[in-house]
């Protein structure tokens, strides 16, 4: 990989998500040698990959180059390299540019979908986890309004014009809101000659509720909100396969369809070498001491959606969401300095700053630790917390100004099939 061997300690973080950019910011001033590996080089703000796949931004907007962010420290180093491998004896990093020893070793390779061993939802679905993954699903949905246009067949049309989403958790609500914004707003002036008020928009989920990890109020309001939009809130139903077609689920209810979005859940993304049972739990996450240690482990840490710490108060490990890999990254950064120095390592505690989801416009749903609001007031407040924690001046302007230009035009500028998304047809 061409890195020099100094005399600092060399710590190894992969992956540069929320926890390994948090992580890496906290070190890189530091008398060590750091050194950040992932498969991309930018850092993807996922909240806002919704946003992406229905037109609402442009990508660049949402990511930053993870060189940019660290370019100031002398010590930090990146590689683009996909990581295969975890030595643990020879305590070496095996990627696809080559091998790296390492002192202490941090995994944030974060998480992935999760599709509970279901092949053909897997092969003929659409996810939403990565920005590649969302420009396929923008140019797919456009490319069913054009498809639409040149049949003849009103079930074919009809399913090309059928959305279906699997999931009621937070991107999966959100995803329904945009959509269906679209339908109202957007839809009707650029397809004039369809009938686009035949357009479906249903979101499957398999409890009670959507909004689980919220009180019991969002919950409720948010389905009202998507009713109010048009959606099809479906609960507790369960989504049994999709053949490209036609979906099943545990209930008599099926769906014509030539689009299915999973949203259903996600797993840690393990790394061979640390995949044993002796490190993973459930959710097929790396099981983790208060420290974010490793099971046997001085010297490896995993933090962020990769990493489940259990407590009291989080029997199944904490919530794989942003604020907790940012929080861990920053207490690791700390830990890891007094793990060095010989001085006692401090536990983590999660300090849970609240939960929200944006239903579209005007709509939203807010947690926080003292209140909870919905509505207008609680839409301007998702706005306000997702600009701060977007990294980059740029990127807080261009979100800002595409905010406001959609809202008073009522309009998605980036409806473009930049890049065709050929589906997976049923053979």
């Amino acid at each position: 990989m061409n890195i020099t061997r100094t005399s600092f300690p060399r710590i190894v973080i992969i992956g540069g998500g929320f926890a390994g950019v948090a992580l890496a910011k906290k070190l890189s001033k530091q008398d060590l040698q750091v050194v950040l590996l992932d498969k991309n080089n930018y850092h993807t703000f996922q909240p806002l990959l919704y946003q992406v796949s229905t037109g609402g931004l442009e990508p660049d907007s949402i990511a930053y180059p993870i060189r940019k962010i660290l370019k100031d420290f002398p010590n930090f180093h990146f590689r683009l390299a996909d990581v295969e491998e975890v030595d643990l004896i020879k305590n070496k990093v095996i990627t696809n540019i080559g091998k790296l020893k390492f002192d202490y070793l941090v995994v944030a390779s974060g998480s992935k979908t999760n599709y509970f061993g279901n092949t053909d939802i897997e092969k003929y679905s659409m996810a939403m986890k990565t920005i590649p993954q969302s420009l396929n699903l923008r140019s797919l949905i456009l490319e069913n309004f054009e498809d639409a246009l040149l049949t003849s067949d009103l079930n074919e049309r009809n399913a090309l014009m059928n959305f279906v989403i699997v999931g009621g958790g937070p991107t999966g609500v959100e995803l329904a809101g945009a959509l269906a914004e679209i339908k109202k707003g957007i839809l009707p002036k650029d397809y004039p000659d369809l009938d686009t008020r035949l357009a479906q928009i249903h979101v499957v989920q398999s409890g009670n509720c959507i909004l689980k990890g919220m009180s019991a109020n969002a919950s409720r309001k948010a389905e009202d909100f998507l009713e109010k939009l048009g959606v099809n809130v479906w609960k507790n139903v369960r989504v049994s396969n999709y053949d490209g077609k036609t979906v099943t689920t545990n209930t008599d209810l099926t769906f014509e369809t030539a689009t299915l979005i999973w949203a259903a859940g996600v797993k840690g993304a393990t790394i061979k070498g640390l995949d044993g049972e002796k490190f993973v739990t459930r959710g097929n996450r790396f099981l983790v001491n208060e420290f974010n240690q490793l099971k046997g482990f001085d010297h490896i840490f995993a933090i962020g959606d990769v990493a489940c710490m259990i407590s009291d108060e989080y029997p199944i490990g904490l919530p794989m969401m942003a604020q907790p890999a940012i929080q861990q990254g920053d207490q690791l950064g700390e830990n890891i300095l007094r793990f060095i120095e010989k001085q006692p390592m401090k536990p983590f505690a999660y300090k849970n700053k609240g939960v929200m989801a944006t239903i579209g416009r005007n709509k939203a749903v807010v947690d926080l630790k003292r209140f909870k609001f919905q509505g207008v007031f609680a839409w301007y407040v998702w706005m306000f917390v997702h600009l701060f924690f977007l990294i980059g001046f740029r990127n807080r302007m261009v979100v800002f100004i595409n905010w406001v230009y959609n809202y008073v035009r009522f309009d998605r500028e980036a409806r473009l099939i930049i890049r065709p998304f050929k589906k997976r047809s049923k053979n």
